[in-house]
Formats: C-alpha cells, structure tokens, sequence
C-alpha cells in the first residue's frame, strides 16, 4: 500500500509542475478515476482542464482520445463507423475516439443533446453499439468531460441522466498571484506533457483500482451513516428528488479511495464528509425556487445536521 500511495503523490507532485497551484482538482481527479468514475468539470476556457487529462493518461500510462465537442459533432464522430473497403469488398469497422482508457470530451455542453446521449451508453455500460452491433471499450475507461457555464452563448445543459453518470463535478479555478506570476515567466508547457514517462502501468492501475476496491474495510456504521444521507436528500425540503442508489455507491466508492489517499485501508465518516460537495450536488434535483442558492452549502448544511458515528 505504501509503495502505491507514494506513486500516487509522485504522479500529483510531477503534475504539479504543469498545474501550479492545482494540486486539490489533481487529487480529486484521481480519486474519481481510481473509484472507476467518470469526472465532469465545469470552469471557464484556459484554466487548464485539457492539461490536467493529459497528464493524468500520460503518467498513468494510458491511451488517450480527445473529442472536441461542437454543435454539429454526430454520434458517429464519437463513437466510429463502418466504411466500405473496395479491395477486401467488406464494410470494415474505424473505431472512435471513445475507443481509449481516457476519453476528454472538451467543451461538452456545445454538443446537441442527440450528440451527448450517445455518451450514455459508453459511460454506463462500457459498450457502444453502432448499426446493431456491439463492441465493448478498454477495461479500463473513464470520461473526462469539461462543460463551460450553461450561461454561455451556445451551449446545451446536460439532462439529469447524464450528469447522474458523473462520478464528480469539481472546478479548477483561478491560479494563485504567485502560481499565475510562475506562468507567466515559463509560458505555456502543454507540449512538454505528452512526452512525461509514466509512473504506473496498464496493469498496475488495474490492480490498483480492485484493491482499493476490494481491500479498503467498511463498517456498518459507516454504512448506516451514509444511508442516512442519502435518506435525508430524499426528505429535504430543498429537492425535489435525492440521490439515486448510483449515487449512494458513489458516496461509497469514492470515499475508498479517499482513505487510501490518506493511507488508511478503513474508511471514516470525513472520507465522505471531504467529498460530499463535489459527489453530491449535481446529482440531486434542486426546487425550482431554490436554484439560485448556492447548492454546495445546502448539502453540507444537511449533512451536518446527521448526527456522525462515534
């Protein structure tokens, strides 16, 4: 464990280099990742979303695949297509770019919401099926998706159902005076990170991703605590729907990998604590009238009111 845990603060301190002062959405990118998630992320352009996915597929020593999301992007640009071949006489299938361990799907609020569903069943099955046939993805796979805010010109909100799919929703944010003055004296080094060597391999993520799974202990009243969030979702006078039983594995996943980050193999309430503003939000439905408030409070009010197990 302790071998793991030291590759996992080498990958954050090597990317780092590239993301000054980013050190947090770095580590819940990984923590989303290694719980076998997906990760959306919501900030303005230039704030170093793209760099932050290629350098997590770069160091874990994974392949890549990047869709820049636009308003006329078909299914198909996403998911490939059949061609026919003249010589062989056959229609031969091109995989997509969907056909990697880690996919950026940049901008994906400009793609039509024809063009986002196609994205479903990628996310939940691991499969896509194209003119009645199935193929299934890389054993390892995981959707980083970036979304400017829907009060931008020219965007598409994403339906509850896709963003139920999202393991996280987090927020890179502004540089620091001192990070911002560092970029600006080196300049842009998005090129370098391509060519970084990687610090694990396939099959060590692999591993490391059902340990962290299978050997992180859980207790029932860690269980019981977070069956009572989940209920209190349900019940809030804020929402009109709570969080769905994907969710509740969500709250237990990720917090897994939030004790394995801390170097524990047994999970404490804080691991879901820690977590709860960027698990839980966007997959509760907010009132109507409640929209504006600020929703990351709402929730961490309610889960203070629940009572923590000793």
């Amino acid at each position: 464990m302790e071998t793991e845990n030291n590759r996992i603060k080498h990958i954050i301190k090597s990317l780092s280099s590239y993301l000054h002062g980013k050190d947090k959405p770095l580590r819940l990118s990984l923590i989303s990742f290694l719980s076998r998630g997906h990760l959306l992320i919501e900030d303005l352009p230039g704030l170093g979303k793209t760099t932050l996915a290629i350098g997590i597929a770069k160091s874990l020593g994974l392949t890549f695949g990047r869709i820049q999301c636009t308003s006329d992007l078909l299914p198909t640009d996403i998911t490939g297509l059949s061609i026919y071949n003249k010589s062989s006489g056959e229609f031969e299938f091109h995989p997509g770019p969907i056909f990697n361990n880690i996919v950026l799907c940049d901008e994906i609020n400009r793609a039509t919401p024809k063009t986002q569903s196609a994205l479903l069943e990628a996310m939940g099955e691991k499969q896509v099926t194209i003119e009645g046939k199935t193929y299934k993805l890389p054993r390892l796979f995981s959707v980083i998706a970036t979304q400017n805010p829907v009060e931008q010109f020219g965007t598409f909100p994403l339906p509850e159902s896709q963003l139920d799919r999202f393991m996280m929703k987090i927020s890179i944010g502004y540089p620091s005076h001192d990070a911002e003055k560092e970029i600006l004296k080196v300049g842009s080094r998005r090129e370098e990170i391509y060519s970084i060597e990687p610090v694990m391999n396939k099959e060590e993520v692999a591993q490391l991703q059902a340990g962290i799974e299978n050997n992180t202990y859980i207790s029932d009243k860690i269980l019981n605590y977070t069956l009572a969030i989940i209920e209190a979702t349900r019940g809030n006078g804020y929402l009109a729907s709570g969080l769905s039983t994907r969710g509740a594995l969500t709250l237990i996943n990720t917090a897994k990998a939030n004790a394995y980050f801390h170097g524990r193999d047994f999970v404490i309430p804080e691991d879901i604590k820690e977590l709860s503003e960027y698990t839980i939000p966007h997959r509760v439905l907010f009132k109507e009238e409640y929209e504006t408030l600020d929703k990351k409070e709402i929730i961490k009010s309610l889960i203070e009111k629940i009572p923590t197990p000793a």
